[in-house]
């Protein structure tokens, strides 16, 4: 016969269960480190995620340290390593970090203000250039971001490969600028004649963003090419977190725009849509995409 004692005793039950396992990832993740891969310099990250951290730090009950990596290579083995348990990466790093073996599953995904999933890769020069294509630039200097973004080197060297482009032969040098921010100044201080860099949207680029800090004038610039759409960034745990862990920092993340909506307003200067749920079938087509360039790589 059930009772009324038996059900809270079973309730009591759930509940001391449920605290004992959350004391159990207590005890063994005493601190939880969120990393970001490079779009800016290392204050521009500090400033946009710090809040973040905090919050995050507030929901899961434990310490959630920022770790701002060099290159996106050091998020990628720091998951690798399980030294970052949680990582926002581009599309293509985190691709990259999947077909190479980390155990790592992304969770939350980044949208527009109109809804939408996605973003692109742009070819920036600078506007009184004579430069109107990319087949103009025979010869001169290219600014990639890092071998491991999406929009500065694989969604670029997959379009130059339909135009019949060999970076490395086409171009008289191609400089690899370690992020976003860098490959701009590449262009504006003359070390390259253009740069690819990410673009959302007329309200929202990373040339908008250092336009906003006085680190170029945007109408200083030209876009001469524009890609398909980039899925977005994705936000990824380690797969061998705790099942309950795992399933707090994402109900935490997910929550943030609305529990903490002036925190994450500065992370995108509210000019980003809320964070929804993702797996790993959305970022299939990056993983061929990145087996397609290794491809063009061995041949060149």
């Amino acid at each position: 016969m059930i009772t009324r004692r038996l059900i809270l005793g079973a309730a009591a039950a759930l509940a001391l269960t449920g605290a004992a396992q959350a004391q159990d990832w207590k005890a063994k993740y005493p601190e939880i480190v969120y990393a970001i891969i490079p779009s800016e310099n290392a204050s521009g990250v500090t400033d946009r995620w710090t809040p973040f951290v905090s919050y995050l730090s507030k929901e899961l009950g434990t310490k959630v340290t920022l770790r701002i990596a060099n290159d996106y290579a050091a998020v990628i083995e720091g998951q690798r390593s399980g030294n970052i348990h949680i990582a926002q990466y581009g599309p293509a790093s985190y691709a990259r970090a999947y077909v190479t073996g980390v155990k790592t599953e992304p969770f939350a995904i980044e949208t527009n203000l109109d809804g939408t999933k996605g973003y692109y890769s742009v070819l920036w020069v600078k506007a009184n250039s004579p430069y109107q294509k990319i087949e103009d630039l025979k010869g001169k200097n290219l600014c990639l971001v890092d071998p491991n973004s999406t929009s500065g080197n694989n969604v670029p060297r997959f379009a130059m490969n339909k135009l019949g482009i060999t970076p490395e032969q086409f171009f008289g040098k191609v400089v690899y600028a370690g992020s976003h921010e860098n490959a701009v100044l590449g262009v504006q201080q003359g070390t390259c004649d253009a740069a690819f860099n990410w673009w959302n949207d007329e309200k929202e680029s990373n040339l908008l963003r250092m336009a906003s800090k006085s680190m170029v004038k945007a109408e200083d610039f030209r876009m001469i090419f524009k890609s398909d759409q980039i899925v977005n960034s994705p936000f990824a745990y380690l797969s061998d977190l705790p099942a309950d862990l795992k399933a707090k920092i994402k109900q935490a993340v997910l929550d943030m725009p609305k529990k903490d909506p002036e925190a994450f307003k500065k992370i995108y200067d509210g000019k980003q849509g809320v964070w929804e749920p993702i797996d790993h079938k959305a970022y299939e087509p990056v993983v061929e995409l990145i087996g397609f360039v290794d491809s063009l790589r061995k041949k060149s």
